[in-house]
C-alpha cells in the first residue's frame, strides 16, 4: 500500500465542468437541481472562497444534462430547456430585451470534435445589416452579429485580440461564446450542455489556455456555453476501472438471478451507486484496489502521460453528435434573443 498521497497538482487532470471539479476536488457547495423529464438542470452559485478552492470564477453556472439528443423528442426537449436556461442567466446579469449582442464561435472546423462553436454560428440569427443598412425591423428582433474567429495555429492572431477588436467596432452590449470543453468523467461528454456568466479561457481543456474572455477583461458581459466533446484516455481507464469495481459489486448480490435480469436495459442505473469494500477491492485488483480514488487517478494519469499516451479522445459517433449539439445551441440562442421571427 502506498505510504504517502500523490499530489494531483503533478497531474492535472483537465475539466471545463463545475459538476467535474467539485466532484474531483469533493468540495461541499450548495446545488439547486431541477427535472424536466429526461433532463436534468443544476445550478450553482459559486462566490469568492469556493472559487479559490475550486480554481474557478465567481459566478453562476448551470449545467444541463441529458441522455440523447439523437432523437428528435429528447433534442427539441432539451433545445426548449437550454433556451430557458439561458433567458434566465441573461436577466439575471442584466441583459435587456434592446441589448446587441456578438455570438462567437470558438474552435477549429477542420476538428470535428472542435467544430461546435463554428458549426453553431453557421444556424445564428445575424440582424446587424438590418440596423446598420436601417432596414424597418420588428418588435422583438434584436440586433446581433456572429463570427467565428479559428484558430491561433491557422490565423496566427490571438483569440482574445480578435475578440477586443470587433467590440470597439461594432460595440456589442454583451457577448455569448460557444465552445467545445473537455471532461473528467466519460459519463457527461456529448451528454451536458454548461452555460455560465463568468467567461472563459479558450483552449483550456486541452492544455492550450489563450488569454481569457471575460467581463473583466474585455468590460462588458459574457456568457460562455460549453458542451464537453472530449475527455482523457487517462479518464476513461480510471472510470472503467470503477466500473468494473460497480459491476462486480451488483453481480456478487445478484448472481442467483436469472441472466436475463442482468441485461443492458438500464443497467448503469442499476450499478451507478454499487461499491465494493476496500478489502474486496484489494482482492480483486491488488495495489490498484487499495489506493484512493485520488491516487487511482493520479497513478493511472502519470503512467500514461510519460508514454505521451495520454491520448484526447471523443466517441466514434461524434460527427453526428455534434451536428445535433450545435442545432440545440443555435435554435436555443436564437429562440432567445429573438422574440419574432426575422
Amino acid at each position: 500500500m502506498m505510504g504517502h498521497e500523490i499530489d494531483l497538482k503533478n497531474y492535472g487532470i483537465r475539466t471545463d465542468l463545475i459538476l467535474d471539479t467539485i466532484e474531483d476536488k469533493k468540495v461541499d457547495v450548495e446545488k439547486k437541481v431541477d427535472n424536466y423529464g429526461k433532463v436534468s438542470v443544476t445550478k450553482i452559485d459559486i462566490d469568492r472562497k469556493n472559487g479559490e478552492l475550486l480554481s474557478k470564477k465567481e459566478g453562476k453556472y448551470v449545467t444541463i444534462e441529458f441522455d440523447d439528443v439523437t432523437d428528435t423528442s429528447n433534442k427539441n426537449k432539451v433545445t426548449e430547456v437550454f433556451s430557458e436556461e439561458l433567458r434566465e442567466i441573461m436577466d439575471s446579469i442584466g441583459i435587456k430585451e434592446e441589448d446587441s449582442s456578438l455570438i462567437i464561435g470558438l474552435g477549429n472546423d477542420k476538428s470535428t470534435p472542435d467544430s461546435l462553436g463554428p458549426k453553431a454560428i453557421s444556424n445564428i440569427v445575424v440582424t446587424r445589416y438590418l440596423f446598420v443598412l436601417h432596414e424597418k425591423v420588428e418588435n422583438g428582433v434584436r440586433c446581433v452579429s456572429s463570427i467565428s474567429p479559428g484558430v491561433m495555429a491557422n490565423t496566427g492572431i490571438e483569440t482574445f485580440d480578435i475578440i477586443s477588436s470587433l467590440i470597439d467596432r461594432i460595440k456589442p452590449s454583451f457577448l455569448i461564446i460557444i465552445d467545445a470543453l473537455a471532461a473528467s468523467s466519460i459519463d457527461r461528454i456529448n451528454k451536458s450542455i454548461q452555460i455560465t456568466d463568468t467567461g472563459i479561457h479558450p483552449g483550456s481543456g486541452v492544455g492550450n489556455m489563450r488569454k481569457e474572455i471575460s467581463k473583466d477583461t474585455i468590460g462588458i458581459p459574457v456568457i460562455a456555453i460549453g458542451v464537453p466533446t472530449v475527455v482523457e484516455s487517462s479518464i476513461i481507464v480510471y472510470d472503467t476501472i470503477n466500473y468494473l469495481f460497480k459491476h462486480i459489486s451488483y453481480i456478487k448480490d445478484n448472481q442467483g438471478k436469472n441472466k436475463l435480469s442482468l441485461g443492458r436495459s438500464n443497467y448503469l442505473n442499476k450499478i451507478k451507486d454499487r461499491e465494493l469494500s476496500k478489502e474486496e477491492k484489494s482482492r480483486l485488483s491488488g495495489l490498484i484496489g487499495e489506493l484512493s480514488d485520488s491516487d487511482r487517478q493520479s497513478l493511472i494519469y502519470e503512467v500514461l502521460s510519460s508514454l505521451n499516451y495520454n491520448f484526447i479522445v471523443t466517441p466514434k459517433e461524434i460527427d453526428f453528435l455534434i451536428e445535433r449539439l450545435s442545432e440545440v445551441i443555435s435554435e436555443g440562442i436564437n429562440n432567445t434573443l429573438h422574440q419574432s421571427e426575422v
